[in-house]
């Protein structure tokens, strides 16, 4: 009787094949990292305030510069103890008014009447486009901007639990062509539409796809490799999701229109099609339908590219690797210890998106530049996935998963405390916490995928992560809301439940150098998993000595 890790290891756990599938499916995570972040350049607001068609006339027949005529006009507001020209309202003065001097210093509208905008807004954005300023969504129409993030992040949440169904039930593959069938569909509307409504719609459906399509293509990743590779695939796979964001910035300073830039985001979906071709659909998950001549004959065909050959007991797979053929939500909580990794994971997953997040809106970088601070902001990502790389297969999951969450929280608590003239130890401390949290949010999600069967693994990871799509939308308001009532209120918050995530993660089970469980039965009974993973190989062993005699 052969499992399909037998298969794998005769194949080769990770060879010329894998590596190849490995290095396409990679560059999946660039384009996402423009979707996902890309409002930062696509949503820019820049300085902006009242344009008034009369007042543009007598700025250039005076010779004022823009700064001059704005503080003519634009009433002074106490913003945060700072004095600051209003962006949203204007002085009440008709400029067609001939006795108005051009001599700015003989002009004083202190006590004029104040308006809201009447022609909308001139923008200091130095030519560059964003829908801000095509739609003109500032001052009362500025919660559209966040619209614009809220609706991928609701598309995120049911395209998780929609394409985890998907992967689970049609295959990995083809819920990946699916996904990228409405990523160019959805990404190029984006582009070329007119109406800002619309183009909210497609933003949720792009949210929808691209999710599914990048988790399912993670799935079949981890399924397609050896046990000690599992580790590997899944951090680097993440890792170039950071690259992605390296670019994104060096992207937008040349792409200088957010419509563009959309199209950029878009194009490598549609050459993604050509992987159907070229990339198998999981060996693992076919044998979980029932279907393990396909498997075997697409595991012949990785061993052929890893030039070596499966040995003839292999020819038939049989009894413990045959899972149920349909996955259901109840499968995630019916028994103790699925439900046990399913809270502690969907708690995680909303810690990891709420500090992260947090954490990252309450650290700014300095200078000004929005692409220099992007560059800088992102740079964070790489110490956390080598800190990764060093640790789990020297000390295991469970502790490296649960000291980064404990590590964000104490350092969240520790930066509350530090006083605002202690700049630099706060920003330090604070940059400490972005670092664990990093740590954790990459974590969690190929440890999600160990600890649950493969007849339920896609369907398992996407429905915990839609709680990364529910805390992404909470952390805005738990940062702002408490900040008002006191400005360290959220890092306290914040400190609190990563260290609960953190000792919860220790009640989870060790998957270091743990086969994939194939059944419920494998995670409920992991002793009998592990016999049977013994006495598998007791078999391969006797085989083997019979073939050299």
């Amino acid at each position: 009787m052969a499992t399909f890790d037998d298969l794998l290891e005769e194949a080769g756990s990770f060879g010329r094949c894998q590596k190849r599938i490995f290095a396409m499916l990679c560059f999946l995570s660039l384009p996402f990292s423009g979707v996902y972040v890309g409002i930062v350049f696509q949503g820019f607001t820049p300085d902006h305030w009242c344009r008034d068609s009369a007042l543009v006339e007598k700025r250039e027949a005076c010779g004022w510069s823009l700064e001059k005529s704005r503080s003519l006009t634009a009433p002074l507001l106490n913003v945060s103890g700072v004095l600051q020209h209003s962006s949203c309202d204007q002085h009440e003065v008709d400029w067609n008014n001939t006795e108005l001097s051009c001599d700015p210093e003989g002009l004083d509208f202190s006590g004029v009447a104040v308006t809201p905008c009447k022609e909308g807004w001139e923008y200091h954005y130095e030519g560059r486009k964003s829908f801000v300023t095509e739609f003109n969504l500032v001052c009362s129409d500025g919660w559209l901007v966040d619209m614009y993030q809220s609706t991928l992040n609701m598309g995120f949440l049911l395209g998780s639990f929609a394409f985890g169904y998907f992967a689970d039930r049609f295959g990995r593959m083809k819920s990946f062509l699916m996904s990228n069938v409405i990523n160019v569909v959805a990404g190029i509307g984006l582009a070329v539409v007119p109406n800002y409504i619309v183009i909210l719609v497609l933003r949720a459906i792009s949210g929808f796809s691209v999710k599914g399509g990048w988790m399912a293509i993670y799935v079949l990743l981890t399924e397609l490799v050896g046990v000690k590779y599992r580790r590997t695939v899944g951090i680097l796979y993440q890792m170039f999701f950071s690259i992605g964001l390296l670019i994104l910035p060096l992207l937008a300073y040349f792409i200088t229109d957010w419509r563009w830039l959309q199209v950029a985001f878009t194009a490598p979906y549609a050459l993604y099609f050509a992987y159907y071709r070229f990339i198998p659909e999981s060996p693992r998950w076919l044998i979980s339908q029932n279907n393990s001549s396909k498997a075997l004959e697409i595991t012949e065909a990785i061993a052929k590219e890893n030039r070596k050959k499966l040995s003839s007991h292999f020819e038939i797979l049989t009894g413990d690797d045959v899972a149920s053929t349909s996955a259901s939500l109840l499968d995630l909580i019916r028994t103790p210890n699925m439900r046990k990794h399913t809270f502690i994971l969907m708690f995680n997953w909303f810690t990891s998106a709420v500090v992260y997040q947090g954490l990252i809106m309450r650290v700014g970088i300095t200078g000004g530049n929005v692409y220099i601070d992007f560059l800088i902001s992102s740079l964070v990502e790489f110490p956390a996935a080598f800190l990764i790389l060093l640790t789990i297969e020297r000390i295991g999951r469970r502790l490296p998963f649960a000291s980064a969450n404990i590590v964000a929280g104490i350092s969240c608590f520790v930066t509350a405390f530090i006083p605002d003239s202690m700049f630099w130890l706060k920003t330090i401390v604070s940059c400490i916490g972005r670092l664990g949290i990093t740590m954790a949010f990459e974590m969690v999600v190929f440890v999600n995928t160990e600890l649950y069967p493969t007849c339920v693994r896609n369907l398992g990871v996407s429905v915990c992560s839609t709680l990364c799509d529910i805390g992404g939308i909470v952390s805005p308001f738990l940062l702002y809301r408490l900040a008002s009532i006191w400005l360290e209120l959220p890092l306290i918050i914040f400190g609190v439940v990563a260290l609960v995530a953190g000792g919860l993660v220790l009640l989870l089970p060790e998957t270091r150098g743990v086969a994939l469980p194939d059944t419920i039965q494998d995670v409920e009974f992991p002793d009998r998993k592990k016999g049977k993973q013994e006495e598998n190989q007791e078999v391969k062993q006797v085989l083997k000595t019979n073939e050299v005699a």
